[in-house]
């Protein structure tokens, strides 16, 4: 979150504003499209993935579902981010790394809360712990830009920025597993380019995780998580 509370998507942060549960200007190019061209292979490819959008219907989800093996699952609230179907609508080539600027719970309080307009995907306790409180391939409002937000997955970290002390061995380990995960899944490059801190997200005001966060000693714990987890698959 950073020294400031999060802003969430800047053009919108409810459902209604930003489309999800209408049926959005991509679906009707994709009606269009599809009249156009008369391809119905095509077609149907396409409608598949935005079939849910139509008002009413939903993507089936099961009831605590986590992505993330080990994680414990906590809603957060609906009003803080929007139902996707991700990588399919938008691709994921990102981690973010956040801050939370205060406890644990009080991150989960405050990501439960629909007037807050901010949530991430997930949050590391100090003790390593994961919780995920937003699914994968839903977009959350966590990094303050909408582009981001599409193309993201952001991980809270228990502590505040100028407190290194709050970023325990257990908390970079647990962190660093989780994040080579995810790019793993979804092939993303192991490097600063793609794994950045809230703070070099463009048009953002905040500053975690910070210059206590050291980066080059979790830049190695991902590498090294990312080769033991494909190695232990292959």
């Amino acid at each position: 979150m950073g020294t400031r509370r999060a802003s969430g998507d800047s053009a919108s942060q409810g459902r209604g504003k930003d489309g999800d549960r209408r049926v959005g200007r991509r679906a009707l190019l994709i009606g269009t499209a599809v009249a156009a061209v008369g391809t119905a292979v095509v077609a149907r490819g396409e409608l598949q993935r935005a079939w849910w959008r139509v008002p009413g219907v939903e993507k089936p989800r099961k009831d605590g579902e986590v992505d993330y093996t080990g994680a414990r699952w906590v809603a957060a609230s609906d009003a803080n981010w929007r139902m996707a179907d991700r990588p399919d609508d938008y691709g994921v080539d990102m981690v973010i790394i956040h801050v939370t600027q205060g406890s644990f719970d009080s991150a989960v309080q405050v990501f439960q809360d629909p007037e807050h307009g901010a949530a991430a995907h997930y949050i590391v306790r100090k003790d390593g712990h994961v919780t995920q409180m937003i699914r994968e391939l839903d977009v959350a409002y966590h990094a303050g830009n909408r582009d981001y937000n599409e193309r993201s997955v952001g991980i809270e970290h228990e502590g505040f920025v100028d407190r290194p002390e709050d970023f325990t061995d257990e908390m970079y380990e647990a962190s660093a597993r989780l994040t080579a995960r995810i790019c793993v899944r979804y092939e993303i490059p192991l490097d600063r380019e793609h794994i950045i801190g809230h703070v070099e997200v463009p048009g953002t005001d905040h500053t975690d995780p910070g210059e206590g966060w050291d980066w080059d000693r979790y830049m190695k714990l991902v590498r090294a998580a990312a080769a033991a987890g494909t190695s232990a698959t292959t």
